[in-house]
């Protein structure tokens, strides 16, 4: 009789999900979802939940294979030797295989009153907070987003194109992953909404309270809502486990996204830093990392050496309001070019994208195996970033900034 593995995901986003459906491949595999909420969230559409334009809550009936198995709950420790998780309920999973998965959230500001009077805007419990204090809020009532990510040039300008009264307080630049050309584009759309944007050594926030947020500079501005996007943090299991992580606290893993630690661990999405060289948090990362880890794990059960990481990037889709988008173009190994697609194609590029992750997911979970984006190549760049870390650790003992872009 052939034992039954059991392989466990601990995550339920895009990471979670394109790795879950993925396992399902393999017959004698039976494979858990462990996942806080009952449900899959669309993160990259949190800005529309707040704004109320769209609910990015769905049901994992639509994105998620039939024979995976789902457990409501949330993980407070791995217990690597004895392969087995301890739920904040004291329940617990028994796994011989682990995707870890975990995603990122809200980094908590050390700004004095961000956390009393902000509202981030990185999950779904946090955009519904964020949608009743607008609607509890005059249409007239200032507004102001801090930090200019893509999460928070989505939210001012979704809001600004609804009539709000909108300032994005962006530090020192607008959209830093952008092309300066892109960069334009952005900032026109702004002026067309009426964003009032503040950028520059002075335009960082040092303090917020009830009603107003203030700068460096010493100005002060009326803010009857402040939206927080200025950072992302990944939770801190694997470090509260006693595995190894960077100094951000994403799991440490090699070129196949197996955990330094054990090879019965694997780790896909935001928390996730293979070589110490994490990818840049988005959804265009998670789904091929859920691929590859899920293909990892699956090599190993079939006695097969698992394939390196091997991940092309296109470029940054952003939403500009409903009537405007950006899609920012970029080399293949993550660098943004100039060119770009703007205005309502822009727009139109971004919303098939957003539909396009959810399609991918679905599909994989009716044909397991069949999604394979994470098989294309992205160059020789991070096998030469690799080397020049590696020579570096061996010379010096010193590491260069593995997240400096490259031209």
């Amino acid at each position: 009789m052939t034992e039954t593995t059991q392989a466990v995901v601990v995550g339920g986003g895009y990471a979670g999900v394109m790795a879950a459906n993925r396992l399902t491949g393999r017959s004698g595999v039976a494979v858990t979802l462990v996942n806080p909420r009952p449900g899959f969230v669309e993160r990259i559409r949190l800005h529309q939940q707040a704004a109320g334009g769209y609910d990015a809550f769905r049901e994992y009936r639509d994105v998620l294979a039939p024979g995976v198995r789902t457990v409501v709950g949330t993980v407070e420790r791995i217990a690597a030797p004895e392969r087995r998780l301890t739920l904040a309920d004291g329940t617990t999973v028994d796994y011989d295989y682990l995707v870890y998965a975990v995603g990122s959230g809200s980094a908590a500001p050390d700004v004095p009153g961000a956390a009393e009077h902000a509202l981030p805007l990185a999950s779904l419990e946090e955009a519904r907070r964020l949608r009743s204090a607008l609607q509890d809020a005059p249409e007239s009532a200032p507004v102001t987003v801090v930090g200019a990510g893509p999460t928070g040039i989505e939210a001012a300008t979704e809001l600004a194109e609804q009539g709000r009264r909108v300032t994005l307080v962006c530090g020192r630049v607008m959209g830093p992953y952008l092309h300066r050309r892109g960069r334009r584009t952005v900032a026109r759309r702004m002026a067309e909404l009426g964003v009032s944007v503040l950028q520059g050594p002075g335009a960082t926030v040092v303090e917020v309270a009830a009603d107003a947020v203030r700068l460096g500079d010493g100005r002060e501005l009326p803010s009857r809502v402040t939206v927080w996007s200025a950072g992302f943090a990944v939770p801190d299991l694997a470090a509260r486990s006693g595995l190894s992580t960077d100094a951000d606290g994403r799991l440490l893993t090699d070129e196949t996204l197996t955990s330094v630690d054990d090879e019965r661990i694997v780790a896909a999405g935001d928390s996730a830093a293979p070589s110490g060289m994490p990818l840049r948090m988005s959804c265009q990362a998670a789904l091929p990392l859920g691929a590859r880890a899920a293909d990892t794990v699956l090599g190993r059960i079939g006695g097969r050496r698992p394939s390196p990481l091997n991940e092309v990037f296109a470029g940054q889709c952003i939403s500009l309001g409903r009537e405007g988008g950006i899609f920012q173009f970029s080399r293949r190994y993550d660098v943004a070019v100039g060119f770009h697609i703007r205005g309502r194609l822009g727009a139109r590029v971004k919303e098939k994208v957003c539909r396009g992750t959810v399609e991918h997911m679905a599909e994989e979970g009716r044909d397991p195996g069949s999604y394979r984006l994470h098989k294309v190549s992205g160059g020789p760049e991070r096998a030469r970033r690799l080397g020049e870390l590696q020579a570096l650790e061996t010379d010096s003992g010193a590491a260069p900034d593995p997240a400096a872009p490259r031209a």
